[in-house]
């Protein structure tokens, strides 16, 4: 029986080793930010789906060359026309079974290809912005994503901190109470405090986890991806930087959304040469050679000639006003491309001015809060030491307390405000 006993523990430990050697790996990474933003440029499936779209615009743009250049096919064709004979003045002309090769060679140029070319260039343009469009909202959803993970963090460890600290005067309260110079109900709203904290405390790390989420599909690193962050928050947090580029000009040419509304601008002008092509002769040529040969006892009647050249010009005459109004058309929408593009100038401007109002606004607000943390906290330390000494009530503890734990959520709230307004305005300067 032992034996037995034995034997079955030993199966039982070899399979285990070798279930958790089959086991794959999760896959572990250490990132700084600028890790983090170099992983997410390599490996983000949304800078992926833009660098195809780039590919795909070139190869649209080559399908458009190609058109102009030079076509060749080529076609085999076999007849049958079952024994019949053609009766020509008295003469009974065998139609043989009978097998043509053709090869043709052709080439068509209209105005409208080589338009369609210069189109095909701009889209390919636009392409390539929208492409670096994409990797800088990437870059700033992984800074963004990176500061507030760090921020939260920072969140639970004072959360952690202020609930040692009203376990302890709980502790005190509670002893006050046994030796009967505090009452039940000064212990039971300390209690309630603590509860509280425990209840921050979790929810903060809940949205600690969310925003680690969020970070993985940022990346493309995968659901079950560890990620661990590796600078801390007062090593990122750069104020010279931040208030320098308050001071930054803001230049047109560099922005992003203004790019890609002047390269549409300029779609629009292109779109009316492009129409105004219909009035533009198309030239095309061809040339064919062909041999044919028969399966019969005798060779039939042969009229393949085994060489053809053909010239083709097509010249527009009358289209009852249809080009003349399509060239209107695209002109009227040209004018309209223009007025976007003038209005999408004024709000850049309008937006730079206030994107510099936020980020001066939200480092003031962070300078105040970074001083009224420093104050609270010396207020709720004096309040502790006095209740421990029953010179302050509970009520004066939880005020404070509760003072302190606003007073520190403002602060993140703050820091992360301020870093937002960073990111937004660095995004529209292109910095």
């Amino acid at each position: 029986m032992k034996r037995m006993f034995f034997s079955l523990l030993t199966i039982l430990t070899v399979l285990s080793t070798f279930a958790q050697e089959g086991q794959p790996e999760r896959m572990s990474l250490n990132l700084s930010l600028n890790d983090a933003k170099q992983y997410a440029i390599e490996h983000n499936r949304s800078l992926q789906n833009a660098s195809l779209s780039v590919k795909q615009a070139e190869a649209s743009r080559w399908q458009t060359i190609a058109t102009m250049l030079p076509q060749a096919k080529a076609s085999i064709d076999y007849s049958n026309m079952c024994g019949y004979n053609m009766q020509i003045g008295g003469f009974s002309v065998p139609m043989n079974p009978s097998g043509t090769l053709a090869i043709t060679a052709s080439i068509a140029i209209t105005g409208s290809q080589i338009v369609g070319t210069l189109l095909k260039n701009i889209a390919i343009d636009m392409s390539n912005v929208q492409a670096k469009q994409t990797e800088q909202t990437v870059s700033s959803n992984v800074t963004t994503t990176y500061y507030s993970i760090l921020a939260m963090e920072e969140t639970v460890v004072l959360l952690e901190k202020n609930l040692k600290n009203m376990q302890d005067i709980y502790a005190r309260a509670q002893n006050a109470v046994k030796v009967g110079t505090s009452e039940q109900t000064t212990a039971d709203q300390i209690s309630v405090q603590l509860a509280s904290y425990q209840s921050s405390i979790n929810s903060t790390k809940r949205q600690v986890e969310t925003l680690y989420n969020m970070l993985r599909i940022y990346l493309g690193a995968g659901v079950d991806c560890d990620i661990i962050l590796t600078e801390k928050l007062e090593d990122l947090l750069n104020i010279d930087t931040t208030i320098d580029l308050l001071s930054s000009e803001l230049i047109l040419d560099n922005n992003y959304d203004y790019q890609l509304v002047s390269k549409n601008t300029e779609l629009a002008k292109k779109q009316i040469t492009l129409t105004a092509m219909d009035y533009v002769p198309s030239l095309s040529g061809y040339y064919q050679y062909s041999a044919k040969t028969y399966f019969g006892a005798a060779e039939g009647m042969n009229t393949t000639p085994p060489n053809m050249i053909g010239v083709s010009l097509g010249i527009p005459i009358w289209s009852s006003g249809k080009r003349a109004s399509a060239v209107t058309e695209k002109k009227l929408a040209y004018a309209a491309a223009q007025n976007t593009l003038a209005d999408t100038e004024d709000l850049l401007k309008v937006q730079d001015k206030q994107l510099k109002y936020n980020l001066k606004s939200a480092y003031e607000t962070y300078e105040v809060q970074k001083k009224n943390i420093n104050v609270t906290q010396s207020v709720f330390e004096n309040v502790s030491k006095k209740f421990e000494f029953g010179y302050a009530s509970s009520t004066e503890v939880t005020t404070a307390t509760q003072e302190l734990l606003t007073a520190q959520t403002n602060y993140i709230s703050s820091m992360l405000e301020m870093v937002n307004a960073y990111i937004n305005l660095k995004n529209l300067l292109n910095k």
